[in-house]
């Protein structure tokens, strides 16, 4: 018994944790206990040197002094302060509106702000919490299927997990040992076509089942001209003009590639909100406006996320800022926006800022109890034992991609994110590198692939969300007067699966077009270190006198 224990102390190390958290003990206090004691257990058979554990208290101060996760704290203060200073309840409605009549309408506009929200919050449960106490209503009011409308909103609400400013993706550069701003821009392409997945379901829906995703009445359509129109061909007009504006103040520019499209982008969104302030004060000085309601509306609401995402992401991907200065900028943003809004106050800044720091205690709490485990688990030789197990599959990259892809989706139903960053992920990280796949591309895959971990019945965290803010017994509606039935946890949890195949289907697409996440490759320079040749000119050293000192 004995001799088995020794021959295979890593795995049973690693099956004793996972049946630990099965068990519901929380992950930090279970790496950590579980790493101490198999660190006694390896010490008694010989197996582990004590003076192993003189890393540790380096290590746990190594999680302490690290910059990069600096980074968590100020993009969830910036996500919180955004969500309750209302920004998601002033874009669902305007975008909403701006759908009208369309078969699906609301569905597109869920996803499309879910996106939004994604490039500025990060955070999952503001995103589902605001999407599902705003949206589930309104949809429920006008006959979506409940089915349909859960699920929308719980996967849109999920993308804060894969679109920048992520927080599963700074903790997975850190364990991978990548750059942030890499991360961010691999994954930002992946996002948006997986929002666009999201999209295409909406519109297949809409086409084979009409009543499961019917328009707005005429009624429920705001922002009309005097006329009767809505007003769309100036909101058309000045979103081309703003695009041609962008793109002739950056034509001849030295920038290229993706540095052209996001500063391109900026220049379009100044012109646009000039474009929008000038109407309003020409408006309310001669009454005359060049531009119609639903234009200045959308240019209003939608222009401060904007600026705020290329506050953030823009100065990160062209290099002005590290991802700890785009989220400080972010949060001193977010700040400025809700003042601006008469929205914020001395109560909103102490709950964002608990929450902050709940948060952010939860993160370090399970990072040093992961450095715990992972001290003893090398202890033991376990990285050589998953490194063994993972590059001896058949296949080769792909045979290493699908079988991590299918683990990670099974360990998914029963641990959140941030447990499978911390845990799975240092041992995934080098078995890949061994087989020449890029860290950054393997990382994207992992993360959209754990974002089924948010959607997984009966445990996703982004279910439990809207199971929490949804229906529960009937109601009467406030607008319409009707009775209304509630939403079951049922049609949440079946509402989800088409949505988790979806994700499957974007981490298959990722694999298959790698491009979708190199792309962030051609924003460095390519320099070929052989050729460098660095010539140190000569330098005439003045003579030395080493006679006696002058008297």
């Amino acid at each position: 018994m004995t001799a088995f224990i020794i021959a295979n102390l890593a795995p049973i190390m690693f099956a004793t944790l996972v049946v630990a958290l099965l068990l519901g003990y929380p992950a930090a206090f279970s790496l950590g206990a579980v790493g101490l004691f198999f660190a006694v257990i390896g010490i008694e058979l010989g197996e582990f040197r004590p003076d192993f554990l003189n890393a540790l208290p380096e290590r746990v101060y190594g999680v302490m002094n690290n910059d990069t996760l600096l980074a968590i704290p100020f993009f969830t203060f910036m996500g919180l302060v955004l969500e309750r200073s209302g920004m998601a309840e002033d874009l669902l409605d305007t975008i909403g509106q701006l759908f009208g009549t369309i078969r699906g309408g609301l569905a597109y506009a869920v996803v499309f702000v879910g996106a939004l929200l994604a490039a500025t919050t990060g955070v999952v449960a503001a995103s589902v919490i605001s999407m599902g106490l705003i949206s589930l209503p309104i949809m429920l009011r006008y006959g979506y299927d409940r089915r349909m409308a859960t699920g929308i909103i719980a996967a849109s609400g999920t993308l804060a997990q894969i679109i920048p400013p992520s927080l599963v993706l700074i903790v997975m550069a850190d364990q991978l040992g990548k750059s942030v701003g890499d991360m961010y821009e691999g994954a930002f392409i992946p996002g948006l076509v997986l929002a666009g997945l999201y999209a295409s379901y909406a519109f297949l829906v809409s086409l084979i089942f009409p009543k499961a995703a019917p328009g707005l009445p005429k009624e429920a359509i705001g922002f009309r001209e005097e006329n009767g129109s809505r007003g769309l061909v100036s909101l058309g007009a000045l979103f081309v003009a703003s695009c041609v504006f962008g793109w002739f103040m950056m034509r001849h520019s030295d920038t290229h590639g993706a540095d052209f499209v996001v500063l391109s982008m900026f220049n379009g969104i100044i012109f646009a909100f000039a474009v929008a302030v000038l109407n309003w004060v020409v408006d309310k000085l001669t009454g005359f406006r060049f531009l119609s309601k639903m234009a200045q509306q959308t240019t209003f609401v939608m222009v401060p996320p904007l600026f705020l995402i290329f506050l953030v992401l823009g100065t990160i991907f062209i290099g002005l800022a590290t991802p700890t200065e785009g989220g400080a900028m972010g949060a001193a943003g977010a700040l400025i926006l809700g003042a601006a809004k008469r929205r914020l106050s001395w109560d909103l800044i102490r709950q964002a800022t608990e929450s902050t720091a709940k948060l952010s205690a939860f993160v370090v709490f399970i990072l040093v109890g992961a450095r715990v485990f992972s001290l003893t688990f090398y202890g033991v030789n376990g990285h050589v034992w998953v490194e063994h197990l993972l590059t001896s599959l058949p296949g080769g990259q792909i045979g290493f991609l699908i079988f991590v892809n299918a683990f990670v989706f099974v360990l998914a139903f029963f641990l959140d994110f941030f447990e499978l960053a911390f845990i799975v992920i240092p041992l995934l990280g080098p078995a890949a590198e061994h087989l020449g796949i890029d860290l950054i591309w393997f990382g994207v895959i992992l993360g959209v692939n754990m974002q089924t971990s948010f959607m997984h019945p009966p445990f996703g965290f982004a279910l439990f969300y809207l199971r929490s803010v949804a229906p529960k017994e009937r109601y009467t509606d406030r607008v319409t007067g009707k009775r209304m039935d509630p939403v079951t946890t049922g049609q949440i949890y079946w509402g989800a699966v088409p949505f988790v195949v979806i994700q499957i289907i974007m981490v298959a697409l990722v694999i298959a077009f790698p491009s979708m996440v190199m792309h962030y490759k051609g924003t460095q320079p390519n320099i070929d270190p052989s050729t460098i040749n660095i010539e140190v000119p000569p330098v005439e050293m003045p003579p030395l006198d080493f006679g006696q000192p002058k008297q």
